[in-house]
């Protein structure tokens, strides 16, 4: 992703506290590994309750990490996340140092559906719903979903990289932006 990097001599600042990107990294690497090894069970199982546990150190790190973990500096509002997609369309959305409102949108979608897909899994290990199809079948669905999303958030990464000059992953690696005033 050498393209993305910018030379020029603005400072640099931190934006992506230590607690974010290890969970980011954390999570990253669970959920791959999770998807890969449906087999055995048990193992399974256990990077899905690791996961879980990820998700809620997030949750929590959303009311007390840095300014930029918290959920308040983010999360947008309806009309300032269309207002942004809006400026995207027109090729003049504004740079953020934090998370973008598209963004912060998917963050936003990619916990709620790792958290449905936690639910449903942790669900087919109870006795009240053991062997029940709806839960295994919402389960998978929600695993398709996942991966769509996915695959919409490294898209949104690549092409905010590419707009506004800056590696995110890079940052997302070292915490670090240039601070562009």
């Amino acid at each position: 992703m050498a393209q993305f990097e910018t030379h020029s001599s603005a400072p640099r600042v931190t934006v992506w506290d230590l607690g974010v990107r290890l969970f980011h990294w954390s999570l990253v690497s669970m959920v791959v590994l999770t998807y890969l090894f449906d087999e055995p069970r048990k193992l399974h199982r256990g990077m899905g309750y690791v996961v879980i546990i990820l998700i809620a150190f997030r949750l929590i790190w959303g009311f007390v990490g840095g300014k930029h973990a918290r959920f308040a500096d983010f999360i947008p509002s309806p009309a300032r996340l269309f207002g942004y997609l809006r400026d995207m369309l027109r090729g003049r959305e504004a740079r953020y140092l934090g998370h973008n409102p598209a963004g912060a949108a998917m963050i936003v979608l990619l916990l709620c559906t790792l958290s449905a897909i936690g639910a449903t899994g942790y669900m087919m290990g109870m006795d009240a719903y053991f062997g029940k199809d709806w839960v295994e079948n919402t389960h998978k669905i929600l695993v398709n979903f996942l991966i769509v999303f996915v695959a919409g958030h490294v898209g949104g990464v690549i092409f905010s990289s590419w707009r506004h000059r800056e590696n995110l992953v890079k940052a997302m690696v070292t915490g670090h932006k240039e601070r562009h005033d």
